[in-house]
């Protein structure tokens, strides 16, 4: 790869204009770090915990100490943290059927769920939830917020489940803060205490010193292979909070008699451990990574969210562009400064649970892995690209230049 001097200096000047930001981010990593070091130590992680297991894993060390160390990390009572959650799709749907029942109501408060949960939620004979019986409503945002007013006018009797989105899906919205979601759950809890409040926690893991189960969340849900596997975890997913629903999630998760008692893995838990050991750090650097692409590209003239600098509520930066090539060339780019796969051209495709196809680059050593560098979007007006991850800023900032020179200079 040989940059010309035009790119090499337009990445300089973004980087010099967030130092100050870099300096923030870096805070936030060595807190967070800090409380992942003291939980691993007082749960007196040894190499014992990282061993496999096989049958029905009755007095798994490995799987319990690892659910009790996310538990404390996050903020809950209790977690379930297992390789055999395929996705956060998964974790979320095992949290929703472990939670509702026939004819209790959920309410989205951050407008339509994405693509692949709203099957799980309002499918038509495929075993969603409303095949179940379960009700459903939601609440749009108003002006990229969540519309406190109208959310507890929709709260009724019947409501048993309040769902929020963290992250942005493939909105062009800057993703909630946790002092976003503070405030709502406040207003909810002064309205029906007793209801539960679910925050779909994907790509918001460790971008702030607290998570929403520190202000008031009943359950958070993630991907493993998203910020809290740290680019180690080979797959997984976790779902952490109030132990009274953890227990009825894990009679999902398993059956009902048995619930967390019973769960091996031949594989052994090093990597996990280890994942979550260095996520802070991995969060850090692909947040840096993101406020560059943020800033040369609102410097090139391009609309980017978060704006340059601003804070951020998960690791994805949003990139709107004029036109379908441009957006078709940037995913490219970044498949094409990938350290796997490279070679391969990404083009847009028929993805199951998407209405429009989808054009994805993602160049990972975990597949799909969106701690990793990668990049996605809809082919569909207005023309956003979603980029997130990096396990390295240094290989953030390069693809960066990659990109630069793609739709710069056409090379």
């Amino acid at each position: 790869m040989n940059f010309t001097e035009q790119t090499k200096q337009i990445i300089e000047n973004a980087q010099s204009k967030l130092a100050h930001a870099f300096e923030y981010v870096d805070d936030i990593a060595t807190y967070n770090q800090m409380k992942v070091l003291d939980a691993f130590r007082e749960n007196n992680v040894g190499l014992r915990h990282f061993s496999q297991t096989n049958g029905y894993g009755y007095d798994d060390i490995g799987r319990d100490t690892l659910c009790r160390l996310f538990a404390q990390i996050f903020g809950g009572e209790s977690a379930i943290v297992s390789p055999l959650i395929v996705s956060g799709t998964h974790a979320l749907s095992l949290a929703l059927y472990g939670v509702l029942r026939p004819n209790d109501e959920m309410i989205s408060i951050t407008g339509s769920p994405y693509d692949t949960l709203k099957e799980v939620i309002l499918g038509d004979g495929n075993g969603s939830l409303r095949d179940f019986g379960v009700k459903y409503q939601q609440v749009e945002l108003k002006n990229g917020k969540i519309d406190v007013e109208n959310t507890l006018k929709k709260i009724n009797e019947n409501t048993k489940l309040i769902f929020i989105g963290r992250s942005r899906g493939y909105e062009w919205r800057n993703a909630l803060t946790v002092d976003d979601i503070k405030v709502v759950i406040k207003e909810i809890r002064a309205c029906k205490a007793d209801i539960c409040i679910m925050v779909d926690n994907c790509y918001g893991e460790f971008i702030e010193k607290i998570e929403p189960t520190q202000v008031g969340a009943d359950l958070i849900v993630g991907s493993l292979i998203k910020n809290p596997g740290g680019g180690i975890a080979p797959t997984g997913g976790y779902i952490c909070g109030k132990s009274k629903f953890i227990d009825m999630v894990a009679g999902r998760l398993t059956a009902p008699s048995i619930g967390l008692e019973v769960g091996s893995y031949a594989y052994g838990y090093k990597d996990f451990y280890q994942g979550i050991f260095i996520a802070p750090h991995t969060v850090a650097q692909a947040i840096k990574g993101s406020m560059l692409i943020g800033q040369v590209f609102h410097d090139l003239g391009f609309e980017t969210m978060p704006l340059p600098g601003g804070k951020c509520g998960d690791i994805i930066r949003s990139i709107k562009f004029n036109t379908q090539a441009q957006l078709i060339d940037f995913c490219r780019a970044i498949q094409e400064a990938s350290p796997i796969d490279s070679n391969v051209v990404p083009y847009p495709w028929d993805m199951p649970g998407y209405e429009h196809q989808v054009i994805m680059a993602a160049g990972t050593f975990v597949a799909g892995a969106s701690i990793e560098l990668s990049a996605d979007s809809p082919i569909k007006e207005p023309y956003i690209a979603y980029v997130q991850g990096g396990l390295t800023y240094e290989h953030v900032k390069i693809a960066c230049m990659y990109c630069v020179e793609k739709l710069l200079f056409n090379k």
